[in-house]
């Protein structure tokens, strides 16, 4: 037999959270002494300690976790409920990625103010182009909303133009514009060169639209779009320096994309006008 105490250091717990689980009735000590009212707990109850623990770590409540020992969960649900929390686990982490990602992307914009080089930046008219896209919305133009929006529209549009006989004849252009109604939400066109007729695709989603010319701003981004911070606000600087001024979103146009994203290629056309 254990003193609480011992027990605790045992099962890397805290005394106080085994009088805790005492008083709920999750855990009870094998003995407890009816004159000093000291607890004492067999080696054996280290298996239900364990359980507890792992449990509570994958996010269930002390009900459930009572629920679950005590045999009031039947197999298939516990497996249910262990898949959920597997999937919100996940979900957590790739948001908890992406955060990281922002961070280090806005780390290295201020790590790099002042010394990223702005001759780069070159004045252009684009041409016309023809491209077959699909559209989503995003919740705002920051990274964290529109990355899970644009890659699954990419991996989405490419089959779907193999299917309808479509092969692109030129590099990815992706685009952004205000979401109707206003705030703060944005429609995201993700979309390939084509010289196909304009229009709907089959039944597909996909549409052909030609995008007219405009004045651009460009200035060439290596690496993945994470980290695109820098270069947008080095081409902003130039901007500000050289007296244009925007008068949309910029629009990307990819010209390498080899599976390792940091070694992606991206021209970014700012639409402009001379003030």
């Amino acid at each position: 037999m254990f003193t609480i105490g011992d027990f605790a250091r045992y099962g890397r717990v805290s005394p106080r959270m085994l009088r805790h689980y005492d008083a709920i009735g999750l855990l009870r000590p094998d003995r407890t002494d009816p004159a000093t009212g000291y607890r004492f707990y067999g080696a054996a109850q280290l298996a239900r300690l364990n359980r507890i623990i792992a449990l509570k770590d994958l996010g269930f409540t002390l009900q459930q976790v009572r629920a679950v020992l005590d045999e009031q969960v039947g197999p298939e649900e516990l497996r249910g409920m262990l898949r959920l929390r597997r999937a919100e686990l996940a979900e957590a982490v790739a948001a908890a990625s992406a955060r990281l990602a922002q961070v280090e992307a806005r780390l290295r914009s201020i790590e790099s103010e002042g010394h990223m080089p702005a001759d780069d930046v070159v004045i252009k008219t684009v041409p016309a182009v023809r491209v077959a896209e699909l559209t989503g919305t995003a919740a705002s133009y920051e990274p964290h909303h529109i990355g899970p929006v644009i890659g699954p529209l990419y991996e989405e549009l490419l089959p779907l133009l193999e299917g309808a006989g479509l092969r692109p004849t030129g590099p990815g252009i992706a685009r952004y514009e205000d979401a109707p109604g206003g705030g703060g939400a944005i429609v995201v066109h993700a979309g390939v060169t084509v010289t196909a007729p304009v229009g709907p695709v089959g039944g597909t989603g996909v549409s052909v639209v030609e995008l007219p010319p405009f004045e651009a701003a460009t200035v060439v981004h290596r690496g993945a779009m994470d980290d695109v911070v820098p270069t947008v606000q080095t081409l902003a600087r130039w901007l500000d320096a050289n007296g244009y001024r925007s008068t949309g979103y910029t629009r990307e146009v990819s010209l390498e994309c080899p599976p390792d994203r940091s070694r992606w290629v991206t021209e970014l056309q700012e639409p402009v006008t001379k003030v």
